[in-house]
């Protein structure tokens, strides 16, 4: 059992300094006196360099330096930006085409840099940036997600980058060739823009022996090996660091070419350089999210179950592979193929393509909330043309017994699904829809229900980091290896250390982010962040009670096994010491003994966690104008164990609310030429307060058995079980309209066409 205090709700002690305007984000800790850079980004989607001329540029006033990639080449820099490449259905290897850090002989999308301008004002860099000559030859824009059209890369002359398959595709064949009854389903997934709340950014600096990058990330270890191989540094003299965070989302856990460019600009010259990213500036750069279309199939017996399921996907990777662009649609994908269903055999195709558009690669689930979302839509379809009410559909088919192994090799260890599902049902006041549905039509409105039961498989490195120092003022520092986007990380892992050494949270400082000061760390991303670092917290804790033990034994007269930690003081029997972990610690330092005042471990869970959990929405539809309006929302989680309940909760609504916006209003648009035509708060409709229903939230927990905390990670659940919810919601608002086919985003127009049967290429 827990003892009191812990495992309770307890507020971020950030947000103090967050809300009263003292945080500390890149475009605040810039060096006094660093230069500022500024990008020339390509102007159109797919053409050949003929010229690039940037002498002019280079004698305007203020103007430092412009690098472009022949001084990248002339330095001895690597060039090539790294990216994961998969193993196609034959055997081949996957497309792997050079993305340069700037453009090189081609220009491949619109925003792709082609030079980087360095001057003392960020206007005299802009002002010679427009001094710059590029020449090009135009070419065909190719933005179609299909094989075809004009050559991106001659390592994909058809623009196939790669074609992909998992499972057993004869047995699953056989199994729709005895099924009693076959869904199908063609489900889209639309790109979207990410638009954290702080734009991408860096600066640099180099002190003649030694690089420093500070960038706003989601970890630090990656871009540090990255930038000394690319630089050809030895990776100590390399140090990388992340100040606060405004918002990642996934989009900020690769590497991109402005922290290489900048890394050597300050080399060149010397003296710091600063870069932030404006608004439309990353809406053409920053990698997108999503962008696919699934053609999915069940397979039933008469009994309705499933016998077999198959989908064949077609998404978009943009012009290069990212860093994880190719994974993310097909090994990320597959962990959560099947969803909780006990579904014998299956098989997924992936083929992925080159398109002239800004790349594309995590953005929150990273492939998860994506198959999650197909299946969840083909299981209501199923439903549907089945005769039967969803959710008896769902309970027929859930996973029953665990541990579970799945057809793509996942192994579900804990589950009670339909417990989860009964106890949100209860929530939701199913039973009492059809009352409001009749209230929605008296007021000329229609009125849905949609369900998605989700689960997530809690990816990233299983091993982390952490380090423990007990200052001389009588209190400790955590170091730890992720990294906060604003998840809240500074109170959770503080208040962690503190439950389980009975060191005051406020005694604790706590520093992520810097490659100096720990060795090693995972970063953020996948969900990861607590599991792992609570595990890693504890195995340190162990480490510094066995350590003080054998410390106080000698002070008690005692042996060593007979000194016990009770969370709060150390005891012996028949001694009248119960020092505090802190007052051993001063007691060490007074003996001399530094040794025991620094601790470090490293350590991994043993599986991955698989929270899981309900989500039922509710929307409105005004006939006469298509606007749309989630009305009532409801969410209950397994998370298993909770370290922080009201936090975990946040994470539910922030990530709802990511799921929704793209559900009813995000959409990302290129015209045929390639130019993104959404590129402004203008034409890019985000999510505002009043869009956003109230989230009723509650849990069911099972505790994990993967970690020794029980916990399951929570981080981009909210996202994950909203679109198929909403998208469910309103296909079953819908559907008495004859409409039978929707698709997100759910915008007033795009849904008013659908109700008057016009073609959606009207908006």
């Amino acid at each position: 059992m827990e003892k009191f205090g812990k495992s309770q709700s307890f507020k971020r002690s950030e947000d103090v300094r967050f809300l009263t305007g003292h945080g500390r984000y890149i475009d605040d800790i810039a060096p006094d006196g660093a230069l500022h850079g500024f990008l020339l980004r390509s102007p159109v989607a797919h053409a050949t360099i003929t010229s690039l001329d940037v002498e002019a540029a280079r004698e305007a006033e203020g103007v430092a330096l412009v690098l472009t990639v022949d001084d990248l080449l002339e330095a001895g820099m690597d060039i090539r930006m790294g990216g994961t490449v998969l193993t196609n259905r034959d055997g081949s290897k996957a497309a792997e085409p050079e993305r340069p850090m700037l453009a090189r002989g081609k220009l491949r999308h619109v925003g792709e840099p082609v030079a980087l301008v360095v001057a003392e004002t960020l206007q005299q860099a802009r002002d010679a940036a427009e001094l710059i000559e590029l020449d090009y030859d135009d070419l065909p824009a190719h933005v179609e997600v299909c094989a075809g059209g004009e050559t991106i890369h001659p390592e994909a002359p058809d623009n196939r980058a790669f074609d992909w398959g998992m499972g057993d595709e004869a047995a699953t064949a056989e199994a729709f060739d005895k099924a009693a009854r076959v869904v199908r389903l063609e489900v889209g997934d639309n790109r979207v823009i990410v638009n954290a709340m702080e734009g991408r950014g860096c600066y640099a600096e180099w002190d003649g022996a030694r690089l420093h990058v500070a960038f706003n990330g989601q970890g630090v270890w990656g871009l540090k090996g990255e930038l000394a191989e690319a630089m050809g540094l030895d990776p100590e003299a390399v140090r990388i660091t992340n100040p606060d965070v405004g918002g990642g989302f996934g989009m900020k856990a690769a590497s991109y070419p402005e922290y290489f460019v900048l890394a050597q600009a300050a080399r060149v010259l010397g003296k710091p350089v600063r870069w932030i990213s404006e608004r439309t500036e990353g809406m053409l750069s920053d990698h997108a999210g999503r962008d696919l279309t699934t053609m999915a199939e069940l397979a039933f017996d008469a009994d309705h179950r499933i016998l077999g399921y198959r989908i064949h996907t077609m998404c978009n990777l943009g012009a290069y592979n990212s860093g994880f662009g190719q994974p993310i649609q097909t090994l990320l994908f597959s962990k959560v193929l099947t969803g909780t269903y006990d579904i014998p055999t299956a098989y997924m195709r992936v083929e992925g393509f080159f398109t002239n558009t800004t790349q594309v690669d995590a953005y929150r689930g990273a492939g998860r909330p994506e198959a999650i979302y197909v299946i969840e839509r083909v299981m209501d379809r199923a439903a549907r043309e089945l005769g039967l009410d969803p959710i008896e559909l769902r309970k027929i088919n859930f996973i029953k017994d665990f541990p579970y192994k799945t057809v793509t090799g996942e192994t579900y260890d804990v589950g009670d699904f339909p417990r989860v599902l009964d106890h949100a049902i209860l929530d939701a006041d199913v039973a009492g829809f059809a009352a409001r549905k009749d209230e929605s039509a008296a007021q000329g409105k229609l009125r849905g229900l949609g369900l998605c039961f989700y689960i997530e498989s809690i990816l990233g490195d299983p091993a982390e980091d952490v380090r423990v120092e007990f200052t001389e003022d009588g209190g400790a520092v955590i170091y730890v290896g992720t990294q906060s986007n604003g998840q809240g990380h500074e109170t959770v892992f503080a208040k962690f250390l503190s439950d389980h050494s009975g060191i005051p949270f406020d005694k604790i400082a706590f520093v992520q982010g810097d490659s100096d000061l720990i060795a090693r760390g995972g970063g953020t991303g996948g969900s990861r962040s607590v599991t792992t670092q609570a595990n890693v917290t504890l195995s340190c804790v162990r480490q510094m009670v066995e350590g003080f033990s054998a410390f106080l034994a000698e002070e008690m007269g005692v042996e060593a096994a007979e000194v016990r930690f009770d969370d709060e003081r150390f005891r012996a029997e028949g001694s009248n010491l119960t020092p505090t972990m802190l007052e051993v610690a001063e007691m060490a330092r007074a003996k001399g003994r530094e040794d025991l005042l620094t601790w470090s471990a490293r350590d991994q869970i043993e599986a991955r966690s698989y929270p899981n959990g309900a989500h039922f929405a509710e929307v409105e539809i005004d006939l006469e104008t298509g606007v749309t309006e989630v009305v009532k929302y409801t969410v209950v989680d397994d998370f298993g164990n909770l370290i922080n309940p009201m936090l975990a909760e946040g994470q539910v609504h922030g990530g709802v609310a990511q799921g929704l916006g793209q559900a009813l209003c995000e959409r990302t648009v290129f015209d045929e030429d390639g130019q993104l035509l959404s590129a402004s708060f203008m034409d890019y409709a985000m999510p505002r307060a009043d869009d956003m229903p109230w989230v009723k939230f509650d849990v069911e927990p099972v505790p994990s058995t993967g970690n020794p905390m029980g916990m399951k990670g929570c981080g981009e659940a909210g996202t994950v079980g909203a679109l198929a919810a909403v998208s469910n919601a309103m296909q079953d608002a819908l559907w008495e309209k004859g409409v039978k086919q929707v698709d997100m985003p759910f915008t007033p127009m795009r849904v008013w066409s659908l109700l008057q049967g016009a073609p959606l290429a009207a908006e």
